[in-house]
């Protein structure tokens, strides 16, 4: 039944070369699947920088392999990364995807998306111990620091996803709709649901105004306008 969440899928490429030789180097032979997929998660939560400004509008932007090779995207390219990792270490992997409200952003960001849903946040699902696990590898260590978030941690036993509140108690994350999980990323399906919410923000993809180098800028800018209490 799992067999087809082994197999590389169009943006799910976990036959690219630069992918098995990526897990071949992180997992061990003589560990459980469970361990591997943990190894697997936090190298993809931590070793690519979360970075929105990266959403791409060509479907070569989604592919596994170019998330690895810029070694920085967003939620959906990081978990479609995770699920090759995972396929390419012989756990079987798929993508699950959701809406989400109250999610980091900045202000450009927020000014560019003209609201404050999240549509399409994506996620790795991963089958662990005869068992469907969802695991979010989306914003790196760093990034949680800055924010003052608490990091996503995964033990391949629970599902990881994002905690409502900040480490100040401050509301952060709310699920509002499940969109299910998939085979691969329902590419067509995604970007019609952008191009109808996010008009203005589909219109910045490649300008001036929303590049990706501006994200840390940004992410700088907006610790500052909101100090983080002291941990």
């Amino acid at each position: 039944m799992n067999q087809k969440y082994l197999r590389p899928s169009r943006f799910i490429d976990s036959d690219h070369p630069d992918i098995v030789e990526l897990v071949r180097s992180l997992v061990d032979s003589t560990a459980s699947d469970q361990a591997n997929a943990v190894a697997l998660y936090y190298w993809a939560r931590d070793e690519i920088r979360y970075n929105p400004y990266s959403v791409g509008g060509k479907p070569d932007d989604y592919l596994a392999s170019t998330t690895l090779r810029t070694g920085e995207s967003w939620c959906v390219p990081k978990a479609l990364l995770l699920a090759a990792m995972c396929r390419a270490a012989g756990i079987p992997a798929r993508v699950g995807f959701a809406d989400v409200r109250n999610h980091l952003s900045t202000e450009r960001m927020r000014e560019m998306m003209e609201t404050d849903l999240f549509y399409f946040h994506g996620y790795t699902s991963v089958f662990l111990n005869g068992q469907w696990v969802k695991a979010t590898p989306a914003f790196n260590i760093e990034l949680c620091d800055r924010f003052g978030l608490l990091p996503l941690e995964f033990d391949g036993t629970q599902d990881s996803l994002y905690h409502s509140f900040d480490r100040a108690g401050n509301r952060h994350m709310e699920y509002v709709n499940d969109r299910g999980e998939h085979l691969d990323l329902p590419y067509d399906e995604m970007m019609g649901v952008f191009r109808l919410h996010y008009p203005k923000m589909m219109q910045a993809l490649g300008a001036a105004d929303m590049q990706p180098q501006q994200w840390n800028d940004d992410v700088d800018s907006e610790v500052q306008k909101q100090p983080l209490p002291a941990s």
